[in-house]
């Protein structure tokens, strides 16, 4: 008896421990996304709702590669009604119980936990094949000797977290198996169940073991699976995991207008107006900006910002990207990891500044992203097209192109003949618009 109530003590202080951690997390994530500029993106509730239970619940770009796509909702499904169990052992932790949903349940649950077994060896399953490819086959854009972004920590993130699945996987199964041995001896505390789906094929490794045995590895395995829970928890507000939990408001609020139409600066539109005579948006007259395009995070919206957080880096974009296919340093999924990057330093700087931002001296452009990455872009939106939770690293890319162009005037030769070839023979080619056709004229001749 007091040792359970020991383990019930240890439980709630480290369940306490975990909620401190994650909510502190939370509050840091959501003050850096609040720094970005405001955006209205309520337009439309029902589509925006449509459009998250397409792509976030059901994973409907992830299947573009259908393999890859079946294992992805494989994990996310076992994830998800996992988490059924995880409230049972939760509450069997801060109760004191053991299968406290069983004696509710009856004959039903012993159906529930193999179907959640079933779902718990799809996961070990799919989290094996994606080690594999990650360590053995190597996937390309995971390399980093392909893509610098990649190298370090991000490339040993994704291992980790996948040998830390499968850990997970087999605490489960193996406790669920001592669970049923001990309940087949009869021993006090492990009411009986039923043997489970899967764990059943497992229990002859425990054949032999002393009732002492038995229990301590139950016990062992069963702590292992919910440490491991509330450590994954923590690490999930840290790292690319992230995306688990803001998939489905990152698909809300995704953009609604077509990929192509990119966003005109009020600004600039108005002073266009004006010099050509034509009629303003009342309001719009006098605008003028404290900078154009983005400088530093701040500049952005606060839905760039929260692309950033939700980015899976799992590297699409930049496989789809021309100008990375082609050698040149551009990848967006490095544009979402540094932008990431650039949040994080702040959210830190905000910690030692009791929650302001105290100017560090750096910018997201030219201290975590070049003016070559951004030249290289081509505005095809590939990276757009493909991202499997609607992230837009185009828009980043702009806003940054915008400033180096229009704030510091920093465009290549070529641009800004092209520049002058628009404003002078509204076209991009040297050509007066009464000449433009000639070439076509020389041509007849020739052929005449």
């Amino acid at each position: 008896m007091h040792m359970v109530i020991i383990q019930q003590v240890l439980f709630l202080i480290i369940l306490g421990i975990v909620g401190w951690f994650i909510s502190k997390r939370i509050q840091i994530i959501s003050s850096t996304i609040r720094l970005g500029r405001s955006e209205d993106r309520t337009d439309h509730p029902a589509k925006r709702f449509r459009t998250m239970l397409r792509i976030a619940f059901g994973q409907k770009k992830m299947f573009d590669r259908p393999l890859i796509g079946f294992l992805h909702f494989i994990v996310y499904a076992g994830f998800f009604f996992i988490f059924l169990e995880v409230l049972e052992i939760l509450l069997d932790g801060i109760l004191g119980t053991h299968r406290l949903f069983a004696p509710w349940l009856g004959t039903f649950y012993p159906y529930l936990i193999g179907f959640f077994e079933l779902l718990a060896l799809g996961v070990l399953i799919a989290c094996s094949i994606f080690l594999v490819r990650r360590a053995v086959i190597k996937v390309e854009r995971f390399q980093p000797e392909r893509h610098r972004e990649m190298s370090g920590w991000p490339a040993l993130d994704g291992k980790i977290i996948l040998l830390f699945e499968i850990i997970l996987m087999l605490a489960i199964l193996t406790m669920n198996a001592a669970d049923t041995t001990l309940q087949a001896m009869g021993s006090a505390h492990y009411a009986p169940t039923g043997s489970f789906a899967i764990s059943q094929f497992l229990e002859p490794l425990f054949t032999g073991w002393s009732e002492s045995s038995l229990i301590v590895y139950e016990r062992l395995a069963w702590w292992i699976h919910i440490l491991g829970i509330f450590a994954f928890s923590v690490y999930l507000t840290y790292s690319k995991h992230l995306h688990i939990a803001l998939a489905f408001p990152n698909t809300y609020f995704a953009r609604l207008t077509p990929k192509g139409a990119m966003r005109n600066m009020p600004e600039i539109t108005s002073e266009v107006k004006l010099m050509l005579g034509l009629e303003t948006t009342p309001g719009t007259e006098n605008i003028v900006p404290d900078r154009f395009g983005a400088k530093d995070v701040q500049d952005l919206s606060w839905k760039s910002l929260m692309d950033a957080y939700a980015c899976t880096e799992c590297g699409r974009c930049t496989s789809a990207c021309p100008a990375n296919l082609t050698g040149k340093l551009l990848s967006p999924r490095k544009i979402m990891m540094d932008t990431r990057d650039r949040l994080e330093d702040i959210g830190k700087n905000m910690q030692a500044h009791g929650g302001k931002f105290v100017d560090d001296g750096k910018s997201l452009i030219d201290d975590y992203i070049s003016q070559e990455e951004l030249l290289a872009c081509t505005s095809c939106n590939a990276c757009v097209q493909e991202c499997p939770i609607l992230i837009n690293p185009l828009d980043i890319i702009l806003q940054l192109r915008r400033y180096k162009v229009m704030d510091e005037a920093q465009a290549p030769n070529s641009w800004n003949m092209m520049f002058q070839n628009l404003e002078t023979n509204q076209a991009p080619w040297k050509f007066s618009p009464a000449d433009r056709f000639q070439w076509a004229a020389q041509l007849n001749q020739s052929d005449q």
